[in-house]
């Protein structure tokens, strides 16, 4: 967790207000999905735009970034 904040702090600070939770309580829903804008799947993938993919070789090249080794 340290780690992670060495990159920097979230944007809202670590503090989060949990509204999303409280509509999903109030309109009395069992999935949080259901009432946020862009909900994700079980699969952690966004339907909308099918993220995450595949990343080319050719995007890498073009942002220098080198391949991962297997």
């Amino acid at each position: 967790m340290i780690n992670a904040l060495s990159f920097g702090a979230p944007p809202h600070g670590g503090i989060a207000l949990g509204i999303d939770r409280f509509v999903m309580l109030l309109a009395r829903e069992e999935s949080l999905r259901e009432v946020i804008a862009f909900p994700k799947s079980q699969s952690a993938t966004d339907l909308l735009t099918g993220a995450p993919s595949e990343v080319s070789l050719a995007q890498l090249r073009d942002l220098g970034i080198q391949p991962p080794k297997l």
